[in-house]
């Protein structure tokens, strides 16, 4: 009996959930060693996360996005730098299947397949031949760079696609192995991630490995197997900005818990009357106001990921404030997953200074996040209220 999308989302969910222990256990260590932990790389893998947003044809999930919020979230309640290498493959996976049928007869043959995404155009494609180029450039923030299969990597093409016209932005994919990378990751949140920058070195190419950005933000696939299916032909800004926000709602989530966890056994409020802090005013208020922090994000995270899910499933185009909320949801989780932590952060005492408290990472981490440009909530929300104002935005990754 064929398995339906429902079963397959609430199977992949519940086979992340029990992925949390072990990625709470390995987090401190992979934290220090700068890379998701091997063994929990290889859980996630047999738990089938990397088949998320695979084509159903490659023996993937083709999952919407609502689910893959909810995936990554699980995943972030155990390591806040695991669920966002997740997410970022989760996105270089759907953007694979973008790209022309022979690209994806050789990407999808790797099991597992994990591809990382850095879209800004820092590469150059330099033209050598008909449809020929050698790529050179950098990118910094390579997130999932040390365990990746592939990059999708941004660049300039030279002459554009003629050869005799301007030069035009492409994303391009490419074989780590012929990618450096550089030692150059020293950060004080999402540590794990290795979001090393990745260096390319006359590196050949053809136009198959090629896709237009002016496409790719149309809604033009290079995909003859995918070019009629709504999934696929979504523009790509709201579906990789509504799957972003997964990783800040598991964050605060993972820092409630901890904070509940720390209530038992009961330990005394220092330089108070209290001999149980759980029983103090101030511990109620910290938790009702961030548990109100924590649903408030989970509402913004569902929203968004619906709303794209309805596009994806219609095909209909979007109008260009429904984009910005989007972004606005997204910056939204974010900031009210960092009100959280921090609130429970300071409410757990001196002792949560330590490295072996999960909430001081958790704090580091969604502190990290939040300096993303498109998670960034401050941001997010004035593009929301430019174009509620009804002026143009002020950037063209919607």
């Amino acid at each position: 009996m064929a398995v339906s999308e429902r079963q397959r989302a609430e199977e992949l969910l519940e086979r992340a959930e029990t992925l949390v222990p072990l990625l709470r256990a390995n987090a401190r260590e992979a934290e220090r060693a700068g890379r998701v932990a091997p063994q929990c790389l290889q859980a996630i893998a047999e738990a089938g996360v990397f088949k998320m947003t695979a084509p159903i044809e490659a023996g993937g999930y083709q999952l919407p996005v609502a689910t893959q919020v909810d995936v990554l979230a699980a995943l972030g309640r155990g390591c806040g730098s695991t669920s966002w290498v997740c997410a970022v493959y989760s996105v270089g996976i759907w953007l694979a299947g973008n790209f022309s049928d022979e690209v994806q007869e050789e990407v999808f043959a790797q099991p597992d397949v994990r591809i990382t995404v850095v879209g800004a155009p820092t590469g150059r494609l330099t033209r050598i031949g008909a449809g020929t180029y050698r790529l050179n450039g950098r990118w910094a923030f390579n997130t999932g760079c040390i365990d990746g299969h592939y990059a999708i990597a941004g660049a300039f093409r030279e002459g554009g696609p003629d050869g005799d016209g301007e030069d035009d932005a492409v994303l391009a994919i490419v074989p780590y192995g012929h990618l450096q990378l550089a030692g150059d990751w020293d950060v004080s949140g999402l540590a794990a991630t290795g979001s090393r920058t990745v260096t390319a070195d006359d590196v050949p190419l053809t136009d198959d490995q090629l896709w237009p950005m002016a496409e790719a933000s149309s809604g033009v696939r290079r995909s003859a197997r995918h070019c009629d299916d709504p999934y696929w032909r979504t523009i790509i800004g709201p579906f990789i900005t509504a799957n972003s926000a997964g990783t800040p709602l598991g964050l605060a989530q993972a820092a409630l818990e901890h904070y509940l966890d720390g209530l038992n056994p009961p330990r005394p409020m220092t330089l108070t009357s209290y001999s149980d802090r759980g029983q103090a005013p101030i511990t109620h208020l910290q938790v009702g106001e961030a548990a109100m922090a924590v649903e408030a994000a989970a509402f913004h995270a569902r929203r968004c990921a619906e709303a794209v899910d309805a596009h994806c499933a219609s095909g209909e185009p979007y109008a260009m404030l429904e984009r910005a909320r989007i972004r606005s949801d997204v910056g939204r989780v974010t900031g009210l997953a960092r009100s959280a932590a921090h609130l429970l952060w300071q409410g757990s005492g001196a002792s949560a200074i330590s490295r072996e408290h999960p909430i001081q990472r958790i704090v580091r981490d969604i502190d990290a996040l939040a300096q993303h440009a498109v998670m960034n909530p401050d941001t997010n929300i004035e593009l929301y209220g430019r174009v509620l104002c009804g002026l143009e935005p002020h950037t063209e990754a919607l």
